[in-house]
């Protein structure tokens, strides 16, 4: 309502700036630009002086149509007033059997199918009025064009970064764990050539440690790329990412499937979060909830992690910033709200191609 109100304004003023003060329309279509990003979520880009006088130009009926429609729906809702003022004064029984019934029920009548056309119209005139905001103030192509160069090369450097980190991430998982173990198996080892009386007991050990080292090489790998992800999908993939949690987590995961590189995406942001939450917010429960959202244009997966934790999660640190390049990589969104006390939420779009 108050768009509309500001549009008919905007609309009588545009055409006389239009028409008789040209010089300052750059500055009044900087208000205009400023209404449809307020009021109708419109971008736009700044206009040259002949873009803004055709936008002013083209833009003045449309507002002076949406003042018609205003005025209709003031006169629909003044209808609706008497009707009601005419149903307290006499009451359902005083009208039934007078003369002013008739008037009453009618003047309902119409009250309600103008309210009806009047909803309609401003749809229509909210949608005329994008339509036209876009194309005369919207950004050119070329705009659009260096927009996206700006984003593309964004996400290079943010997969190259995120490829950095991953592998400094391998390599100290493998320094500091197998790297040790394996150490630790070899003086194992020693021990037992050079002690032949406690050779038993020594092999023993190393038995052990071997069966470390494995784990903590599958564990490696998993982190690397799950191999279930291919053979059973995301949600069973999933699962096990539970099964492997100190913290209870529930998964709700629809059936479905989407490309390989969304189901990746979709994987490492669930496993990272419960990782973090394990290890850094003190929870004692983990909620996912991943499910397929057809609803815009296009299509995305949708998934949602949250724990009761502490919260003061940092978006900004080493492990939610490599989540946010790879789903960034994919054109999709990441956020992170995680207030002091908690819970905290890591919520994440990616979009399915």
């Amino acid at each position: 309502m108050v768009g509309l109100l500001l549009g008919f304004a905007t609309g009588v003023g545009g055409l006389l700036v239009a028409v008789f003060a040209r010089p300052v329309a750059t500055r009044y279509a900087d208000l205009e630009r400023w209404r449809v990003r307020r009021f109708l979520d419109v971008d736009s880009a700044a206009p040259t002086r002949p873009q803004a006088v055709r936008y002013l130009a083209v833009r003045a009926p449309v507002g002076l149509f949406g003042g018609f429609v205003l005025a209709w729906l003031f006169y629909g809702i003044s209808l609706g007033v008497i009707a009601v003022v005419r149903i307290v004064r006499n009451g359902l029984d005083g009208i039934a059997w007078q003369d002013e019934a008739v008037a009453t029920l009618w003047t309902a009548l119409i009250g309600g199918v103008l309210l009806y056309i009047e909803v309609q119209g401003i749809r229509g005139v909210v949608a005329l009025e994008r339509g036209v905001a876009r194309r005369y103030l919207g950004p050119s192509e070329a705009e659009l064009l260096r927009r996206r160069v700006e984003e593309l090369s964004l996400s290079r450097a943010g997969i190259v970064a995120a490829v950095d980190a991953e592998r400094r991430r391998i390599e100290r998982d493998l320094h500091d764990g197998v790297q040790q173990r394996l150490v630790a198996l070899g003086m194992l080892l020693g021990r037992a050539r050079r002690n032949p009386d406690h050779a038993d007991d020594l092999l023993h050990q190393a038995h052990e440690e071997s069966q470390r080292v494995l784990e903590d090489l599958r564990e490696v790998a998993w982190r690397v790329y799950p191999a279930a992800l291919d053979a059973l999908g995301l949600a069973e993939a999933l699962e096990a990412v539970a099964d492997r949690s100190s913290v209870p987590v529930r998964i709700h995961c629809g059936r479905f499937r989407v490309g390989p590189e969304v189901e990746t995406a979709v994987y490492f942001v669930v496993s990272e979060a419960v990782t973090n939450a394990v290890k850094h917010s003190d929870a004692t429960m983990i909620r996912v909830d991943i499910h397929v959202d057809d609803t815009d244009d296009e299509r995305a997966v949708r998934v949602r992690v949250e724990d009761d934790g502490g919260g003061g999660a940092d978006p900004a640190g080493g492990g939610l910033a490599g989540l946010s390049r790879r789903v960034l990589a994919l054109d999709g969104t990441f956020a992170v709200h995680s207030p002091a006390g908690g819970p905290t939420v890591i919520t994440a779009e990616v979009p399915c191609g």
